[in-house]
């Protein structure tokens, strides 16, 4: 079986995404000569749609996914940290091959509904922070959140879209650079940004860290609220029809594992237990020994593995999945990585005919139809690329 070239998680401009639009991200694909692609934005699907048309433009095949922040509130309790390196309890997740078109239950629908208009109360609150801290300084600039959600987002408007507002603010405000680096000390507390000013992304990540994270004038907490449970988020996945999905954050810089992937059994045992079957990582992030010894127990163990870039920050780097340093994948990781693909098309592909996935009745993933759908995948995905191109 020939192995094709995977990305399996990118974000969008619908959360927020390095991309300017939907194109662009199939432009880079074909250039790159990726030939599975699935979009992954947070709690919204409003891109499944210009995301399926620029798959049918391109011939690249579209893997419908989402994602989510939970909260274990047990694991928080004992401080254990999941995979938020810095929020104990926390735990971003994520749903595979979901229905297209997008549909849920009313119940689901409000869930939903509701997680994301608590995360926009949040939003406001940290604008109307931020501009109390900005007369504070004489700043000269204000932030409004439609303005934001208008020129920035598209409906959901997050941190990131307020750094890059700040940082476009600040740029808006003063044409000269000695302006511009006075403003910013002034809103970093009397301390100048390390960036350059012609680093945009270093620039909105000191935003962010500086004036949005803990500490900073303009953060605002979470609370309880913003989270769903994971086993609602679950829920939630597989009554849109896709696959629970947990994302491995895996090793550090320095080699350190979060409490609750450092034992890789007693992960495997609980993912279990919570009836996933269904992993991803983001390889550009982890060392590639590490990457390959995680990959590879779980690959063995029947779990489907995928990797993909993410691209929810405003650095731009390839689709072409990687691990730390720019250290190419090794040809094992290309193939487990097409493989867990191919269980998604295929999964896709069944229920789109009415028929059961991946994923049964009670939510428990069919490990043992893991090769079977290897299988039918590659063929579901060699199927609609011959027959776009014969278009």
């Amino acid at each position: 079986m020939e192995t094709l070239s995977v990305n399996a998680h990118v974000h969008t401009p619908y959360s927020f995404s390095a991309f300017t639009d939907i194109s662009q991200i199939f432009r880079m694909a074909v250039e790159e000569s990726i030939a599975v692609l699935g979009i992954n934005d947070f709690f919204v699907t409003d891109g499944y749609e210009p995301f399926y048309q620029e798959a049918i433009k391109t011939g690249v095949f579209p893997l419908f996914n989402i994602e989510f922040i939970s909260l274990l509130k047990a694991e928080q309790k004992q401080n254990i940290r999941v995979n938020d390196p810095n929020n104990p309890g926390r735990c971003y997740f994520s749903g595979k091959g979901l229905a297209y078109p997008f549909s849920l239950d009313s119940h689901s629908t409000g869930q939903l509904k509701a997680i994301i208009a608590e995360s926009q109360v949040q939003v406001r609150e940290m604008i109307e922070k931020a501009n109390t801290w900005f007369r504070q300084v004489n700043a000269g600039i204000l932030l409004d959140y439609e303005n934001i959600r208008r020129n920035y987002a598209k409906e959901l408007v997050r941190e990131r879209h307020l750094a890059k507002a700040i940082r476009i603010a600040v740029f808006e405000r003063y044409a000269a650079d000695d302006d511009r680096m006075a403003l910013f000390s002034r809103i970093f507390k009397g301390i100048g940004p390390k960036s350059r000013l012609s680093d945009y992304p270093g620039l909105e990540n000191e935003i962010r860290s500086t004036l949005l994270k803990a500490g900073g004038k303009a953060f605002v907490e979470e609370n309880d609220n913003t989270f769903m449970s994971l086993e609602d988020v679950a829920e939630i996945i597989i009554r849109a029809g896709g696959i629970p999905c947990y994302p491995v954050l895996l090793d550090d810089k320095n080699g350190d594992y979060t409490e609750y992937e450092r034992d890789m059994e007693n992960l495997r045992q609980d993912l279990t237990g919570k009836k996933i079957g269904c992993i991803e990582l983001i390889p550009g992030r982890n060392d590639a020994g590490h990457l390959e010894r995680f990959v590879r127990f779980f690959h063995e163990r029947e779990f489907i593995v995928l990797l993909g870039t993410e691209h929810n920050t405003p650095d731009m780097i390839p689709l072409t999945c990687d691990t730390r340093g720019k250290q190419p994948l090794s040809t094992e990781m290309k193939r487990i990585s097409y493989e867990g693909a191919c269980v998604v098309a295929a999964h896709q592909y069944c229920r789109a005919k009415g028929e059961k996935g991946f994923v049964d009745d009670l939510g428990f993933p069919q490990l043992t139809l893991r090769k079977s759908f290897v299988l039918l995948g590659n063929a579901v995905i060699h199927h609609y690329r011959q027959t776009i191109n014969l278009k």
